[in-house]
């Protein structure tokens, strides 16, 4: 298969997909597969295709990606709600008289 077609296989049955992370995560990540001769590329296919495998390495991986996300969405509602009781409690005047005593 010529260099051209096989770019427009590729093309026609490949998916791109960006990543975001941290550049210290990046940085750490590149050089460990740097020192075992593996890209990005190489190593997240390979995950996807344990993945979609049901792979017990893999799944173990997206569990704990899992409690690691419902853990940081937890610890900000605890703020926000920290936060709510904070605002609530400055809102009350301990020296005014009661609402609702009649006056």
């Amino acid at each position: 298969m010529s260099k051209e077609l096989q770019r427009v296989a590729d093309f026609q049955t490949k998916k791109s997909v960006h990543i975001s992370m941290t550049k210290t995560t990046h940085g750490d990540f590149r050089k460990v597969l740097f020192d075992h001769d593996l890209s990005m590329q190489e190593v997240l296919e390979l995950f996807a295709l344990l993945v979609s495998e049901n792979d017990d390495r893999a799944i173990d991986i997206i569990k704990e990606a899992k409690h690691n996300k419902r853990s940081k969405v937890l610890s900000r509602l605890k703020e926000s709600e920290v936060e709510d009781l904070y605002d609530t409690i400055s809102q009350v005047d301990p020296f005014s008289r009661a609402q609702g005593t009649g006056g």
